[in-house]
């Protein structure tokens, strides 16, 4: 048997993965909100080409 601590991936791995996280997680959201925010009111619902 294998116990959850054998099974995890290296002390190392688990840092660069969570400096990534850390790093690319802000830029998605604020790209996201940019994106909303430029796109705001653009389609409405009854618009021509609205799916």
């Amino acid at each position: 048997s294998v116990t959850i601590w054998q099974a995890a991936a290296p002390q190392s791995s688990q840092m660069f993965a969570l400096v990534g996280a850390l790093i690319l997680i802000p830029i998605i959201i604020a790209y996201t909100i940019v994106s909303y925010w430029v796109f705001r009111d653009k389609v409405r619902v009854g618009d021509e080409g609205y799916h």
